[in-house]
């Protein structure tokens, strides 16, 4: 499976399981830390902890260690690390205040995702 194709099927799951304000980033060209960011927001500590279990489950079963993760006991802002993607979901406030779509969306390097996240849920 290519890359770019795991980090649309995340995004798809993270859709799927009522993330809101998802987004998908290729940062490689900005960094060397991982190739690709995505970043989503929950409504609760507890789902942005039940999203981060989500993420987790697909990326075994697609073959990807989760290699370091960050704040999935508190939900406020989980960190996932597979090496070449690295996830963020955020609890709506913390993702306003730390703004991470301005740090690492230069304009040019949003993926295109494969569902309306203007339909309202």
């Amino acid at each position: 499976m290519q890359d770019q194709e795991i980090v649309l099927q995340l995004a798809q799951t993270l859709y799927d399981h009522k993330a809101g304000e998802i987004a998908a980033l290729k940062v490689g060209h900005l960094t060397v830390i991982c190739d690709y960011m995505i970043i989503a927001s929950g409504r609760t500590a507890a789902q942005v902890s039940a999203l981060a279990e989500d993420v987790d489950e697909l990326m075994a079963k697609a073959g990807f260690p989760l290699r370091r993760n960050e704040g999935v006991r508190e939900g406020r802002w989980v960190v996932l690390d597979y090496g070449f993607i690295l996830v963020h979901l955020f609890h709506r406030d913390e993702r306003a205040f730390y703004n991470l779509d301005r740090l690492w969306n230069d304009g040019t390097n949003a993926l295109a995702l494969p569902f309306d996240q203007t339909v309202p849920d």
